[in-house]
């Protein structure tokens, strides 16, 4: 049994008996939970920081918007540095970052200072979190990682509800006056916690071969990405400028230099930043475009969600956490049986029944906010919610699995940093959209009196553009193969994953 804080020797089997792997696996699942409640619990404390901080709405949308910029343009690089200098190092470099910001989050002393520190926290969660997969990966002997994927799905879901739960909790607490700032100070133990464990008991991996950092890759990413995304984000408070569409269209441009460069890198020195040729495998690429176009439901559902149910129609923080709780649990209940005792049987069809599910969730959901109004009560809301948890549990933990279940594990990186890059990628866009399809449907001079029913009509405008979305999402998974190839009846094999870098322990 090989000591956790070493590089395991290539050809070491994996000591079937070790159950450190479980303990790391705990730490990287914890540390990517934190990650997403992050993501979402911030939404629910828009009006406390608001009031607290005298935050303006674009402040307020920076720092929703800036922290998902910062993690979707690091995300590439993040898997590529964990595939060269080593998967546990930079994990614990990125948890120990991801606290810090957390802290100047916390102990921010104006919303510059706020917006700033959630800039600096998703560029240390694009450090971490795409060794999350990637360690899995490494770890894990390719039977084995159905039931991981299957536990990861449930955090996912678990990371993307509970969130607002969460920060509606610690912001009704209001602990010792300090308002909405235990949001982000709550990581602190959690994170203090995770590096400690972290050192102990993750194995150290890198990629087989030696790499290079594509610094050119690095500079052509991270600008594509942000001519796409900063003009999304402020458009709608700048009006639409031209230029906004201008930087938008260079953005395509950009990323075909990208492909053109990455094409030549890979010729010459086999250490492009963006592994093109994982393009190649068919569930891979099916399964990005899928991730992407998902990410731009959440992007929409999850922001418009909380301002309608907080803004629109009054609600304490914590009554609107609490309204997501029957959605929380039936997304970790789908996720839970979908990859382990779905999935094996009925492949794809799991993943398209879940876009279906989703989609029927939403259509109740316009209809009873349309049939009651400002009126509607959480527990009118439970249905739809329901339905909706339901569906988003048969994609995400099955969608993670095809798409990496046929990447070789010296890939690994490149794939979960891609992988999380898209989904953000998607939720930065579909952030972007909200000033469309939502507030470009309220007026912004409305009366007060006039707020429930303008809010009513943006949520079911934002409703309708999810239910469009979804649409889209089951016509691309039939691009994805009918049946995972690493499934069989009664179970999974590892007969498609190339085993390439062997299982540490």
């Amino acid at each position: 049994m090989t000591s956790p804080s070493t590089t395991s020797a290539p050809g070491t089997p994996v000591a079937a008996g070790d159950r450190r792997r479980w303990f790391a696996l705990a730490i990287v699942m914890t540390a990517a939970f934190m990650d997403l409640v992050d993501v979402t619990i911030v939404n629910i404390a828009i009006p406390s920081i608001q009031r607290d901080a005298g935050a303006s709405f674009s402040q307020i949308q920076w720092i929703t918007a800036g922290y998902s910029l910062a993690f979707a343009a690091g995300l590439v690089t993040g898997g590529r540095l964990g595939d060269i200098h080593g998967r546990k190092r930079i994990f614990l470099i990125g948890i120990t970052g991801f606290t810090v910001a957390s802290a100047l989050c916390g102990f921010a002393a104006n919303p510059e200072m706020l917006v700033a520190s959630r800039i600096l926290q998703g560029g240390m969660a694009a450090l971490m979190v795409p060794q999350v997969l990637s360690i899995v990966h490494a770890t894990f002997p390719a039977h084995e990682r159905g039931k991981v994927f299957g536990l990861f799905g449930m955090i996912v879901g678990l990371g993307a509800v509970s969130g607002p739960l969460l920060g509606a909790l610690l912001t009704e607490w209001n602990i010792f006056g300090l308002e909405w700032r235990p949001i982000f100070l709550i990581n602190l133990p959690v994170g203090i916690a995770g590096i400690i464990l972290g050192r102990k008991f993750i194995s150290e991996s890198k990629a087989p071969r030696a790499l290079k950092l594509d610094l050119v890759g690095v500079v052509l990413v991270t600008a594509g990405l942000l001519m796409l995304l900063y003009p999304l984000t402020r458009g709608r408070e700048l009006s639409w400028p031209t230029w906004g569409y201008a930087m938008m269209a260079g953005s395509l441009v950009v990323f075909g230099a990208l492909i053109a460069y990455e094409k030549r890198k890979a010729a010459k020195d086999g250490s492009p930043l963006v592994e093109l040729s994982l393009f190649k495998v068919k569930s891979f690429a099916a399964g990005i475009a899928v991730q992407t176009v998902f990410g731009i439901t959440l992007g929409i559902f999850f922001l418009v969600w909380t301002l309608y149910m907080q803004v629109g129609l009054g609600w304490s923080a914590l009554r609107a956490g609490l309204t997501g709780v029957p959605f929380s649990i039936a997304v970790s209940a789908a996720a839970g049986i979908s990859v382990q005792k779905l999935v094996p049987r009925f492949g794809r069809k799991v993943l398209q029944t879940g876009a279906v599910a989703m989609a029927a969730g939403v259509l109740i959901y316009i209809w009873e906010a349309g049939r009651y109004g400002a009126d509607i009560a959480p527990w009118q809301m439970a249905l739809p919610l329901v339905v909706m948890g339901i569906g988003m549990g048969l994609i995400v933990a099955p969608l993670t699995d095809a798409v990496l279940s046929e990447v070789p594990q010296e890939h690994a990186g490149s794939a979960s940093g891609l992988i999380n890059t898209v989904q953000q990628m998607g939720t930065a866009l579909g952030l972007g959209l909200v000033s469309v399809v939502f507030f470009g449907v309220i007026d912004e001079h409305v009366r007060p009196e006039r707020i429930p029913a303008e809010f009513v009509d943006g949520f079911q405008n934002a409703l309708w553009w999810v239910a469009g979305v979804l649409a889209v999402i089951f016509l691309v998974m039939f691009a994805l193969p009918a049946k995972p190839k690493q499934h069989v009846e009664g179970g999974a094999t590892d007969a498609t994953v190339p085993e390439k870098e062997p299982a540490l322990t």
